[in-house]
């Protein structure tokens, strides 16, 4: 399982784009994590599954509410992972209204999640593989913290937790 002081994986995530941006048409884009962590402070969650009562109930609202506050912490950005396909992840940033708050990264085929070691089966649950629920700050593509759930929990990767650790770091 990655822990503090790993690199994050080199793995290729995806992102919705609802409008045109850098001459890429609508659709998944690449998102290459190495690159897009390179030299930047991230607040990173990640969620069994987008549209799932705690993810969007409290898991993201949270984040959403202290953006401002992480953004005087010193983090450029935030992510929200999930194991969806980036058609749902940006069907989902748009309804929460995460737009230029939150970037919704796709996890499509669980790469991410097995290359962390941070899986939770829910095939039993007709799921399939998905992502723990974690959080972590990550500087220059280095794990800082980590904050990984117990199976159904949502006790230490809110947001209010990774934003202390923001502030401390």
């Amino acid at each position: 399982m990655i822990k503090v002081g790993d690199a994050l994986p080199a793995i290729a995530l995806t992102e919705f784009f609802h409008e045109e941006k850098d001459g890429c048409a609508l659709g998944p884009n690449p998102v290459d994590v190495g690159k897009a962590a390179a030299g930047k402070t991230i607040a990173l969650f990640a969620v069994p599954g987008a549209f799932t009562p705690t993810c969007s109930a409290k898991h993201v609202p949270g984040f959403l509410s202290h953006y401002d506050d992480f953004k005087a912490a010193g983090v450029d950005e935030i992510w929200c992972l999930s194991v969806n396909d980036a058609f749902v992840m940006g069907a989902w940033a748009e309804n929460q209204q995460a737009k230029g708050r939150v970037r919704f990264l796709a996890d499509g085929s669980a790469d991410f999640a097995k290359a962390t070691g941070l899986t939770l089966d829910l095939t039993a649950r007709g799921l399939g593989l998905r992502s723990n629920r974690y959080s972590m700050l990550v500087k220059d593509g280095k794990v800082v913290t980590l904050n990984n759930e117990g199976p159904g929990k949502f006790e230490v990767s809110d947001a209010a937790t990774l934003l202390a650790q923001a502030k401390a770091a």
